[in-house]
């Protein structure tokens, strides 16, 4: 039962779902272009079923689209989906910001005694 309830986690949670690295990959790859399952398991060394299963869940977590191109199937990036993982980091930059503004005045100072050593 637990794997189940893993599972139905992983399919519904953008951040479960990029919690994997090999659809952290598949999602860098797709930010080229379109590209068939055969392409995107090709160039991740991964076997097909792997690739689409990895596909399936990007796809039902909104951050991968798919359509028919004759007898293909192509996958697109839909980087609309990363809007709440967006959201949810965007509120640490006040956080990254004050640690830079921190280093900058440090950087400074250190700087500005070297230079009263040398005189």
């Amino acid at each position: 039962m637990l794997a189940v309830m893993a599972r139905a986690a992983t399919t519904s949670d953008v951040f479960n779902a990029i919690a994997e690295p090999q659809r952290r990959e598949i999602l860098v790859l797709l930010r080229a272009g379109e590209r068939p399952v055969t392409e995107v398991a090709r160039e991740l060394g991964l076997p097909q079923p792997g690739a689409s299963k990895h596909l399936r869940v990007l796809r039902e977590v909104g951050l991968v689209r798919d359509r028919r191109a004759g007898r293909q199937r192509l996958y697109g990036l839909d980087a609309r989906g990363l809007r709440p993982v967006h959201e949810w980091t965007g509120g640490f930059e006040q956080f990254w910001n004050e640690s830079f503004d921190r280093l900058d005045a440090y950087v400074q100072e250190l700087e500005q005694s070297r230079q009263e050593e040398q005189r």
